[in-house]
């Protein structure tokens, strides 16, 4: 079996294909199989789970993943990975290899009933959007269990000081950071050290009024917040699980002064 974690393994595998990574493609592959494992059995998954991994890249995650679930589905951007993806999965039947953008990858198709567990190594580039995407509608998923940068961690998971970033986020699911990884654990490395976060999807998203709620984390009057939220057509009174993700980023740019983020 090849096993894309270990670097001598996946360079020859890539030079057998004729491929260079991509920094525009954000590809950094993991070269750690011990924090490879540990990623895969953070999802929480079992033989009757659907999974939907986000960048399968070389198959690092999917072939830890594979053993851990019913059915899973590899979405990968990048075409010529695609063979490689294929030939390191050899022998995982319940595995789907899907060449897409995961933005316009039609999740609610490929898993109509939601309750999917999300895995992934995701570019810094695609975090806020994917999230947006997986969550700003039901069918939801059950759990997303993602691999971020660690400063995208550390805001999902603030319980103090927090940015409308956080509250949008913990509005929807009740996150967790699992444990930080190094840069050096991927080639080629990244500027900065990454993490692993949970997000426990909530069956009813948080209920109290965003009025209030921008209020106290702005530290304003509940007058002048009232104001600005009507200023933007959006209800003071309306519940934050109401607002689409979209309004969320909406709010956080105009209130973006208050927070200083």
């Amino acid at each position: 079996m090849i096993d894309p974690a270990d670097p001598l393994q996946l360079a020859k595998l890539l030079g057998r294909h004729g491929i260079t990574l991509q920094h525009r493609l954000g590809q950094n592959f993991l070269v750690d199989p011990q924090t490879r494992d540990a990623i895969a059995e953070a999802a929480g998954t079992n033989g009757e789970d659907d999974v939907l991994e986000v960048g399968a890249g070389a198959g690092t995650l999917t072939i830890a993943l594979a053993p851990r679930c019913r059915r899973l589905v590899a979405v990968e951007l990048d075409l010529r990975l695609i063979p490689v993806l294929r030939d390191v999965i050899a022998g995982h039947a319940n595995v789907e290899v899907v060449k897409s953008d995961i933005l316009r990858f039609d999740v609610a198709s490929a898993f109509p009933k939601g309750g999917e567990v999300v895995a992934g190594n995701i570019p810094y580039n695609l975090t806020g959007a994917l999230i947006r995407k997986l969550l700003d509608r039901p069918p939801r998923p059950r759990r997303l269990s993602l691999v971020v940068q660690k400063e995208v961690a550390e805001r999902w998971t603030a319980t103090t000081g927090a940015s409308l970033a956080t509250v949008a986020v913990q509005v929807f699911a009740e996150a967790l950071m699992v444990m930080t990884i190094p840069a050096s654990s991927f080639t080629p490395a990244p500027k900065v050290d990454s993490a692993l976060v949970t997000l426990e999807v909530r069956e009813r998203p948080g209920r109290k009024q965003i009025g209030g709620t921008l209020a106290r984390i702005a530290q304003a009057a509940s007058t002048d917040t009232a104001s600005r939220l009507r200023e933007l057509g959006i209800d003071p009174v309306r519940r934050p699980q109401t607002l689409t993700l979209r309004e969320w980023e909406e709010l956080y740019r105009a209130f973006n002064p208050r927070f200083g983020r």
